[in-house]
């Protein structure tokens, strides 16, 4: 169980609710859509999702592709990034606990991904709540 699970599944048992349900007002007021209604998207749509960062790889056999897992209330979203986007938002991609990502939702079959095309560091929205990412190089 990641930190970020066990802290959520504690502010749910005390809140009632994930973090992010609490944010999802202003997420949608943004245009950041939940997990749940990003899987029903279809192949090559524009899509819009926002979650707290649980994860970042970027293994070697990848040529400097950064895969991000990025939660919320409903679910989990798998974020390709691609080289030349890592190093343009550099800032965003290693220091964002709260990701906005504009991109190309890509489904095949049971597979589902966002492609960025823009990240948005809203980790400002989190105010004091702590949030570890686990980060594989």
């Amino acid at each position: 169980m990641t930190l970020i699970n066990f802290l959520s599944r504690c502010l749910t048992e005390f809140l009632g609710r994930h973090p992010l349900a609490l944010l999802r007002p202003r997420l949608l007021a943004q245009r950041f859509l939940p997990a749940d209604v990003l899987h029903t998207f279809q192949d090559r749509q524009f899509a819009r999702g926002c979650g707290i960062v649980t994860v970042r790889q970027r293994p070697g056999t990848a040529k400097g592709v950064l895969f991000i897992t990025i939660e919320d209330e409903s679910g989990c979203v798998n974020v390709i990034v691609w080289p030349d986007l890592v190093e343009k938002q550099r800032r965003e991609v290693l220091n964002a606990r709260l990701l906005g990502v504009y991109g190309i939702w890509q489904t095949d079959g049971k597979v589902h991904h966002l492609v960025a095309k823009r990240l948005v560091d809203l980790s400002h929205l989190l105010g004091d709540l702590d949030s570890v990412s686990r980060n594989f190089h």
